[in-house]
């Protein structure tokens, strides 16, 4: 009955639709970035206007100022390798992302087996305050017994808290999740703010992330060192950030992380290839011009193009694009990661030990000025040395490296302007820059900002343009929560 009423209501809104001589054009779709937000916009576009007659989306052109896509997500080769040097991990419950590997049939990367821990050391800038243990032994049976053994030995150190943690971040992940229910139950947003409130993830923006951890009850040990190297790691910040930016940094550290055998960047290569997008590569947009009925946008090499919708999909707070009209949002910094890959060794009496097998394979920081990086993790064990990753929030100087590493055989610099410097309370852009359709993807990071958290965003943004533009038809709607990619023999502790 409900299906049959639908069916009534959609074929009444098309007369309607018929009638209206805006809903009867056919719509140019301009998107600046070619990252997965700009990627995901075009899928939802295609996928949710497909079934709706008449068609109001024709064309649909992506503007990369760059030579490739993927905006964020991207690869670096060293030594002939390839590995992530931007967004780098998703989680089990990203059912956008995953659904995307899915229908690309893109493969996964095998995390490692749970026994096979990663070594963790939390560093002051003079010892390790925490370090766990580690084994050379291949044999199941040791390696499930050194395992618990750091299990206990965190356990005994932290307490409570560390289940105290868990809850926190669940009942973040578990409001989340109403993102991917299904249209009759889930609104269309027009601002960040009611997106927020209606999943009753607001109030997490309002405090820093160290103020909703004390009123859970962690302990100041478990915030200032464990916590904090997490959120170093993730966001190149301190407990200062705000609580949902904070409480998704901790998620992205649990169990079942996974990513995309080949690079992140293949979603957005992917989603663009299928959904009949003109790629215009190389072509930085410096103005946007909104002329009456439709927007003209100038780019950095001469040429114009005109479309009747825009949609920003980069962050603004670094570019120089030229509004006419103006647009109004409030002023944002970028928090830049500056990622240095080595190939080489870690020099042991840096961190003041004797051998280089014991210094641990993730190496954690805490808040201090004494020490002028993030962390240091292994990409890959070779047979005399290893391919590191460097994560600093200033450059690394040569001497510096230097003094770290006591082989460098090869080092590549990439300076990321990598997300928001998050503060509390937020402050929102508009998706809606204009009174008619300019839309701006990226105002959801001042939220979050991750893989998911932009497909999240650009999901909700097609779904809005496709309301103003009159398609209030029954659009199908997905189950977002389903995926066959099984992850759950991937599962892996930190």
């Amino acid at each position: 009955m409900k299906r049959q009423c639908h069916q009534v209501t959609a074929i009444i809104l098309c007369v309607l639709l018929l009638s209206h001589s805006s809903a009867t054009e056919s719509h140019t779709v301009c998107i600046i970035g070619s990252g997965i937000g700009g990627a995901s916009v075009a899928h939802f576009l295609r996928l949710y206007s497909s079934s709706v007659q008449p068609q109001v989306i024709d064309r649909v052109k992506i503007f990369e100022r760059n030579g490739v896509v993927g905006g964020r997500m991207a690869t670096v080769t060293i030594s002939g390798e390839t590995f992530e040097a931007g967004a780098s991990i998703l989680h089990p419950k990203n059912y956008h992302a995953l659904n995307f590997t899915k229908s690309l049939n893109l493969s996964v990367n095998d995390p490692k087996n749970t026994e096979d821990t990663l070594s963790l050391g939390i560093w002051d800038g003079h010892k390790f305050l925490y370090k766990t243990m580690n084994t050379n032994s291949k044999l199941p049976i040791v390696q499930r017994f050194v395992s618990f053994a750091n299990s206990v030995i965190l356990c005994l150190r932290y307490g409570f808290s560390l289940f105290r943690m868990s809850n926190f971040v669940e009942a973040m992940i578990n409001k989340f999740l109403r993102y991917y229910e299904d249209f009759e139950s889930r609104p269309i947003f027009e601002s960040v703010e009611t997106m927020l409130k209606w999943a009753g993830l607001d109030d997490l923006t309002t405090r820093t992330l160290g103020k909703e951890l004390v009123e859970v009850g962690l302990s100041p040990s478990l915030v200032q060192e464990l916590v904090t190297v997490i959120t170093r790691i993730n966001y190149g910040q301190s407990v200062n950030i705000s609580g949902l930016a904070g409480a998704v940094s901790l998620a992205g550290s649990g169990g079942g992380l996974w990513s995309v055998k080949g690079g992140n960047w293949q979603m957005a290569a992917g989603l663009i290839d299928r959904s009949d997008v003109q790629l215009l590569l190389n072509e930085e947009i410096e103005s946007i011009s909104h002329l009456g009925d439709f927007y003209e946008l100038n780019s950095t090499v001469g040429k114009s193009y005109s479309c009747q919708v825009t949609v920003v999909a980069t962050p603004l707070d670094e570019l120089n694009i030229r509004f006419s009209p103006g647009i109004s949002i409030p002023p944002r910094k970028l928090q830049h990661t500056h990622a240095t890959f080595v190939r080489g060794v870690l020099n042991p009496a840096y961190f003041g030990l004797k051998e280089v097998k014991d210094i641990p394979e993730l190496v954690g920081t805490i808040e201090s000025a004494d020490i002028p990086f993030s962390c240091i993790s292994i990409l890959k064990q070779h047979e005399k040395d290893m391919t590191y990753k460097v994560f600093s929030r200033q450059e690394l100087a040569d001497d510096l490296l230097d003094k770290i590493f006591s082989v460098r055989e090869e080092t590549l610099k990439v300076n990321w302007g990598a997300y928001p410097h998050y503060h509390a309370p937020e402050k929102y852009a508009p998706f809606i820059l204009d009174d008619t359709h300019l839309y701006y993807v990226n105002a959801f990071e001042n939220a979050a900002s991750t893989i998911e958290t932009s497909a999240v965003a650009a999901e909700n943004i097609a779904r809005l343009i496709l309301s103003r533009l009159y398609v209030q038809a029954d659009l199908s709607s997905p189950n977002l929560m389903s995926s066959s990619i099984d992850l759950s023999e991937k599962h892996v502790d930190l």
